[in-house]
């Protein structure tokens, strides 16, 4: 379909529905939403937590994102019409469909879904042809493995395969990591790019194993010419992969923010006088990006990544020697962040930056990239697209505390191990789908495919659930971002919870209760189903086993 064919279509359906959105039709014909004038002499394209969304997708802002100490109330913590009024952006406008949730179903049926690797390539293809090959990185940050069933069962090579006819040049990593040491270093050999990493060592046993005395991993910074231009690229992985994830996975790897060892690397790029600008390429999430921002000097960007935010315009940071301007490219192939740098005579001048909304409906589909996603689904197809059920509302995962595709997953645990009360992660990746679509298969994988999938029931007393609950939300509240790890509140089924964000740790849980029923007792014993442990190896049956087995009950 192409751009002419698809107005058409939104004009048709408008005037079909009666949409009150409709300036819609206005913006398309007028805007011209990919048409980004050429600053500078070096540019940077950076996309993040794709979660090998290879297809189009549709994807929901949160509507709820609570801040914690000084970023209450500050982006990225703005959701709906706050977020709109921080940026002036116009209710009903095509960036306010892609940077809010407010009016998604209806606006989704008219705009249509968004990234998906085909379209991504066409828009990548178009800036690099407008600005120069050599002028031009296409940096990842991260999460791009990981998050569909085909990655999960290639073992993230399909990914590696489109990220090198997308022309990824650099990369860090997260969720990567999950795939096993062996694995991730398999498929890194086949990856064109670069993958950098300051932060992660070998422990001191591996050292010791191996009789090294470089405790590195991967290379900690790369350094590009673009043009007359040199920038120096440094790798942020998620620094809290071995909690956060089963350690098992990484039994020889050790990560953290590594804040010193950063500090001496710029300083070891500046002394060198080998970069002229210097970014992180971050997979921290924002909220630690913006302390380490003001903890360290010198660097010029910061492209973070896992936090899912799409800040719409890059914020200042000041520290000790200026500023270091910092951002988030959001999440699923949805956007892809621009970032044009003028350097003249070795000095950073000036910058342009925008996000751009992939919309799957407003950009071509590239021949070359949409053989390559045929070709990797071709074995799966037929598994991928088995219906399984119907959604009878919108079925979204992306917000702080509740997510109506969770609270599906946190049904069929209940039911399927005939449990009083059921846990599921905070994840934050996973697809929407809109009420009247067919849940296929794939679907539930999008937000199931991990490498440690297996279920769980436990017996826990009311005090134990409660020192869950906490433990949970100080990782998303605790003033201090450097003791938050991302992801959003657990969700908890067969139960409800009141929660106070901004108290003291241990004091921001209360109220907890069976869902219509009495408190919660502190000695009393309940059944709690869950999946993906982070402990030991689960026996469990994987848990969209549950779901397609609840679904189709």
């Amino acid at each position: 379909m192409n751009r002419r064919e698809f107005i058409q279509i939104v004009s048709s359906v408008i005037a079909l529905s009666g949409c009150q959105t409709r300036s819609i039709l206005k913006v398309l014909e007028k805007s011209d939403l990919y048409e980004i004038p050429s600053f500078g002499n070096a540019s940077l394209l950076h996309l993040t937590d794709c979660h090998a969304q290879l297809m189009p997708v549709y994807y929901r802002e949160p509507d709820v994102s609570f801040g914690a100490g000084e970023g209450l109330g500050q982006p990225p913590h703005l959701a709906g019409q706050a977020l709109l009024d921080h940026y002036g952006f116009r209710p009903q406008s095509i960036e306010a469909h892609a940077f809010t949730h407010l009016d998604f179903v209806e606006a989704a049926r008219v705009y249509g879904k968004v990234g998906g690797f085909a379209h991504l390539a066409a828009l990548v293809k178009k800036l690099t042809a407008e600005r120069g090959v050599e002028n031009t990185l296409l940096l990842d940050g991260g999460d791009s493995w990981q998050g569909s069933a085909t990655a999960l069962w290639t073992q993230g090579r399909d990914m590696v395969a489109a990220a090198n006819l997308l022309g990824v040049d650099i990369m860090t990593g997260h969720w990567e990591f999950t795939y096993g040491p062996v694995q991730v270093m398999e498929n890194l050999k086949s990856f064109n790019g670069e993958f950098v990493a300051q932060n992660i060592a070998l422990t001191e046993e591996a050292l010791f194993e191996r009789d090294l005395e470089n405790p590195g991993v991967f290379k900690s910074y790369v350094i590009k010419q673009l043009g007359q231009a040199r920038v120096a690229v440094i790798g942020q992985a998620f620094p809290y992969t071995a909690i956060a994830n089963p350690k098992r996975f990484v039994p020889d790897w050790q990560f953290g923010i590594e804040e010193q060892n950063l500090q001496l690397t710029i300083d070891e790029i500046k002394r060198l006088k080998a970069a002229d600008v210097i970014v992180l390429l971050s997979h921290n999430g924002l909220d630690v990006d913006v302390k380490l921002a003001s903890q360290v000097s010198g660097l010029d960007f910061i492209l973070g990544g896992h936090t899912h935010d799409a800040l719409p315009k890059p914020f200042s940071v000041k520290n000790r020697g200026g500023q270091t301007w910092v951002t988030n490219a959001g999440s699923h192939g949805k956007f892809l962040a621009v970032l044009d740098l003028d350097i003249v005579n070795g000095r950073l001048c000036d910058f342009r930056y925008r996000l751009l909304p992939v919309f799957a409906n407003l950009l071509p589909s590239d021949p070359d990239m949409q053989g390559l996603i045929d070709s990797i689904r071709a074995p799966y197809l037929t598994k991928l697209k088995t219906p399984v059920a119907v959604a009878d509302q919108l079925l979204f995962r992306r917000d702080n505390f509740h997510g109506t595709f969770d609270q599906l997953i946190l049904d069929a645990l209940m039911t399927v191990h005939d449990a009083e009360i059921a846990f599921s992660p905070g994840f934050r990746w996973g697809h929407t789908v809109l009420p009247g679509d067919e849940i296929t298969f794939e679907d539930i994988m999008n937000h199931t495919a991990i490498t440690y999938p297996e279920t769980s029931i436990r017996r826990l007393k009311g005090h134990e659930i409660k020192s869950i609950l906490e433990d949970v939300a100080d990782n998303l509240f605790n003033k201090d971002p450097y003791y938050r790890q991302g992801g959003d509140m657990v969700r908890v089924g067969g139960m409800t919870f009141r929660c106070n964000p901004g108290a003291a740790m241990g004091s921001r849980i209360s109220d907890l209760a069976l869902t219509g029923s009495s408190l919660l007792q502190v000695n009393k014993t309940y059944k709690v189903a869950g999946w993906a442990g982070v402990g030991e190896p689960l026996s469990g049956a994987p848990v969209w086993d549950a779901v397609v087995k609840y679904l189709k009950s």
